[in-house]
């Protein structure tokens, strides 16, 4: 059991240990609240968290809050203990997210254009041209607006209170919905209120409007739809949701028509309506296929695209800014395109190319998690210091033998926070989604974004795809 200190609060009672390991979010290793945590957690300790916890769950299924599709879909789960950042720890998060995101900007165009880093030898050519999302099809594509206008960076806090970014997320990322649903229930049900100042979430939708309707190539229109799959995607339930925040119409690519070298959407009279810019939220992503031949996806978008009358965000080829091959380069773009320093490490990824990076990989096998470059939700991922020796053999083996197809990153024990297992406090993993929203002339970082919780103490996966959860994320203002 952790200790205490002084008159101040212990930790709760019941499985709630504190690792001196791992940064936990709510105490000091002395089993002292921190400041910011100290009310909430004072009046958590007189709360039935377990009937809260059913509140919220049933609140969150009366909305349709799910994740994944059909009758796979699984109910998304919200903790109702909150995360709590200060405005000392959010001011270089927000400063850090918005300089990661204009140089990763830049580089999408630049790796379609000019290839600047390339030629000045800050990227081997190797990482792009192998990159399974790369696509030279698309070399000289016109930007109109940022490629990424959404984007979801996963960041972790280490043992020594820091964070970093483990990955890059300017595909399709999702969260916005329920880092929206996730404040609501939290407020209608917890029996604590909200700290004066907190910073507000609910402009997200708002801004992400503004963003995609100054996308649009025409001066005289900003027609905006979201482009689904349809119930089978597994963000379905965001989409409808975002759709009508938005005021814009959900369709599916059987609701698209070009037309010359403009894209008409079906609208549900049977007519049809001239879009401007499409707000792709569709799991296919690529404009090519493995042959070359464009995907259904691109043979109605791409014309358009290409001859300026049409924007998609987030646009086709931003999967070379996902590519964890490429985020061991971030902050090498940070300098190259932005003459700055980096003001938020990525966390360390190896690149498995450079024999020296190679040989520190297999060096080091037992301490380092090794990934897929491409992949998503956690597949395919070997911690290796919780792995069986076959496993580890088996991702030495396959850096030795593709190395342009796996990194090799730092594992980072990820912060804990206080969360409700079985109606009690323990602590579990937690990261960090943020959002931030890009136009030409503005960035914006949401306050605070969803933190992913693994619901379990012990493990690691925070992804809604592994079972895990959120909670709701408060960002304290400036104290007056």
């Amino acid at each position: 059991m952790a200790t205490t200190a002084g008159p101040a609060a212990p930790v709760p009672p019941g499985p709630y240990t504190l690792d001196p390991t791992i940064w936990d979010e709510a105490y000091t290793r002395e089993g002292v609240p921190r400041p910011h945590y100290a009310d909430l957690i004072e009046q958590l300790g007189t709360a039935n968290l377990g009937e809260t916890g059913r509140a919220i769950a049933a609140d969150l299924a009366s909305r349709g809050v799910v994740f994944g599709s059909g009758a796979e879909s699984e109910p998304f789960v919200v903790d109702l203990v909150p995360r709590i950042l200060t405005a000392a720890e959010w001011s270089p998060l927000e400063r850090g997210l918005t300089q990661r995101v204009r140089a990763l900007n830049a580089f999408i165009e630049d790796a379609y254009g000019e290839r600047r880093i390339v030629s000045e030898g800050v990227m081997p050519a190797r990482v792009l041209d192998t990159a399974e999302h790369f696509d030279p099809a698309l070399l000289g594509m016109p930007y109109v607006a940022p490629p990424a206008n959404v984007a979801g960076l996963d960041l972790v806090r280490g043992p020594d209170g820091r964070f970093a970014v483990l990955e890059d997320n300017l595909r399709t990322p999702s969260g916005i919905a329920y880092m929206e649903a996730a404040r609501d229930v939290l407020d209608a049900r917890l029996p604590v209120p909200p700290p004066r100042g907190r910073e507000s979430v609910s402009g997200a939708v708002d801004q992400l409007g503004v963003i995609l309707r100054a996308a649009s190539p025409s001066e005289d229109s900003s027609n905006v739809v979201l482009l689904s799959d349809g119930p089978g995607n597994s963000a379905w339930f965001e989409h409808r949701l975002l759709a009508r925040k938005l005021g814009v119409p959900v369709v599916t690519p059987e609701d698209l028509e070009l037309r010359g070298t403009q894209v008409l959407a079906r609208d549900e009279d049977g007519g049809s309506t001239p879009v401007d810019v499409v707000y792709r939220r569709t799991d296919e992503d690529r404009a090519h296929d493995e042959s070359g031949s464009p995907t259904t996806l691109a043979q109605v978008l791409l014309p358009a695209v290409m001859a300026g009358s049409l924007a998609v965000a987030n646009a086709f080829g931003n999967g070379i800014g996902d590519d964890k091959l490429a985020h061991a380069y971030v902050e090498d773009m940070i300098g190259l395109y932005l003459g700055e320093e980096p003001v938020l490490p990525s966390v360390r990824t190896l690149d498995p190319g450079k024999p020296e990076h190679l040989e520190e990989a297999l060096d080091r096998i037992g301490e380092m998690v090794v990934k897929p470059r491409t992949g998503h939700g956690g597949e395919g991922i070997v911690i290796c210091a919780h792995a069986t020796p076959g496993d580890r053999d088996a991702a030495a083996t396959a850096l030795r033998a593709e190395p342009d197809d796996w990194v090799a990153q730092e594992l980072v024990m990820i912060s804990a926070h206080p969360t409700v297992v079985d109606g009690v406090l323990a602590p579990c993993h937690v990261d960090l989604r943020p959002f931030v929203l890009s136009s030409r002339d503005d960035v914006t970082v949401v306050p605070g974004g969803l933190t992913r919780v693994a619901l379990q103490p012990g493990a690691l996966v925070v992804n809604s795809s592994q079972r895990g959860g959120g909670k709701d994320t408060w960002v304290l203002g400036e104290e007056p």
